[in-house]
């Protein structure tokens, strides 16, 4: 790819978002919602094998020892699909702002022509952290065990002696509290960079760089704790009896990985579209690098923590992977093997090559699969706890393309607001520049 001169590097690009691409997002929205209702049909009428009656899915609740609150379970299924999905995006969209603030701090050059892609997937960070305090507040009963009534009031016929020994950390003001904490401090540091970014646009010179430096650091201090604490209590309290001290790192490795193949994905269409003309494939291969590494990341927290609990085979432990691997007549034996392939073996043998990670194709490929796969990963985290035998997928697409259809409605429009090139970034020759 021919080298830009600096003063065309300078240039200014608005990505300019088109009528037909709004239409692309509505149409992902409607057919999300026609699998979402054709889910919930089948469902309550038993169309399909794979879908459950209400009475079959009540016979499996029983058998499998889960416990209904009196709902019927698409309902159950749908505010579950609703916490997963907006999980999975939640966590990329900080990935945005962490990825930002890790290159700040490090002074890294290369992915300054990147970075207002990182910046527009915070968009969603605001809206999703609103749904995720509404599902939690209407539909805590169904997703969390640890939340139901006389739980951990000794004496109560719904007595759990282990759920009410984590009481002091399980209680519902307590809960609240910590997730408008992480929700306010993502929140905030993702406005705040944003902002510092549109200045340093305006303004020019190297002040603002330097306030985004500090900003950063403060930010990956923070986020390093509330990742982790937000792993334990969205995802791992819900199965309360069972805890991996592996856990945070192997949420934020799933989270990171799919942030960056987002990013890589983005930057892969707007340069197949016209824009980020510097945009290279130096700049693909170092996205590449990281998808690369950190899926085998994933993969060693992944195997650490699956080896650990196999090796020692206590039952308090081993139930964990029991229920995924052969538990509730093998439900989701085969989307246990899926995942390593589809988040390890796939990315590993097609991104292995220096020329692969350089070639559009083939980082798109990766791109989608590891985003598919890490949603799968979250979907094995969530179902077994919840949903015990009574799992699906029409629901469960459904609701992950409505929030696709809406997370890409946002994102491109905060991607349209600014320029698509941060032309007064001290870096950005270093960036233009960029070789590998």
């Amino acid at each position: 790819m021919a080298t830009l001169t600096h003063q065309e590097s300078a240039t200014a690009e608005h990505l300019v978002v088109t009528d037909g691409a709004r239409k692309t997002f509505l149409a992902i929205i409607i057919t999300g919602v026609v699998i979402m209702v054709l889910g919930i049909l089948a469902s309550v009428l038993g169309w399909g094998a794979a879908e459950h009656t209400e009475a079959a899915g009540h016979t499996a609740a029983a058998a499998n020892g889960a416990a209904h609150e009196g709902g019927p379970i698409w309902l159950k299924r749908l505010i579950i699909s609703l916490w997963h999905s907006n999980l999975f995006f939640l966590g990329v969209s900080t990935v945005g702002t962490v990825f930002m603030a890790i290159n700040y701090v490090a002074y890294a050059g290369w992915s300054v022509m990147v970075k207002r892609i990182a910046e527009a997937l915070s968009a969603w960070v605001i809206p999703g952290g609103v749904i995720m305090l509404i599902v939690f507040l209407v539909g805590r009963h169904d997703i969390f065990h640890w939340t139901h009534e006389g739980i951990m009031e000794k004496g109560n016929a719904n007595y759990d002696a282990i759920i009410a020994g984590k009481s002091g950390f399980l209680n519902l003001p307590f809960y609240v509290i910590r997730m408008v904490s992480y929700l306010v401090i993502w929140g905030a540091f993702s406005w705040k960079l944003r902002q510092l970014s549109l200045k340093e646009d305006l303004l020019g010179g190297t002040y603002w760089f330097h306030k985004s430096i500090t900003a950063s650091a403060l930010f990956l201090v923070l986020y390093a704790v509330t990742s982790s604490m937000s792993a334990w209590d969205w995802v791992m309290s819900v199965d309360p009896h069972w805890f991996s001290t592996l856990f945070g790192w192997y949420v934020f490795a799933s989270w990171w990985v799919s942030g960056i193949a987002a990013i890589a994905l983005t930057a892969i269409f707007l340069k197949q579209a016209g824009y980020l003309r510097a945009l290279t494939s130096s700049h693909l291969h170092d996205l590449g690098k990281l998808m690369f590494g950190f899926s085998i990341f994933w993969t060693y927290v992944w195997f650490s923590q699956f080896m650990l609990i196999w090796y020692a085979n206590l039952p308090e432990e081993a139930v964990y992977f029991n229920q995924r691997l052969g538990g509730f007549d093998g439900r989701y034996t085969g989307m246990f093997y899926f995942n390593i392939a589809i988040n390890f073996v796939f990315p590993f043998l097609g991104l292995m090559t220096r020329d692969a990670k350089r070639q559009m194709i083939v980082m798109k490929i990766v791109a989608i699969a590891i985003l598919i796969g890490h949603w799968s990963d979250f979907y094995l985290m969530l179902m077994p706890g919840t949903l015990k035998g009574e799992n699906g997928f029409l629901i469960e697409i459904g609701v992950a393309a409505i929030f696709l259809g809406a997370f890409l409605i946002l994102f491109t429009r905060r991607l349209a607001s600014a320029s698509l090139v941060p032309v007064n970034h001290p870096f950005l020759d270093e960036s233009i520049h960029h070789t590998t």
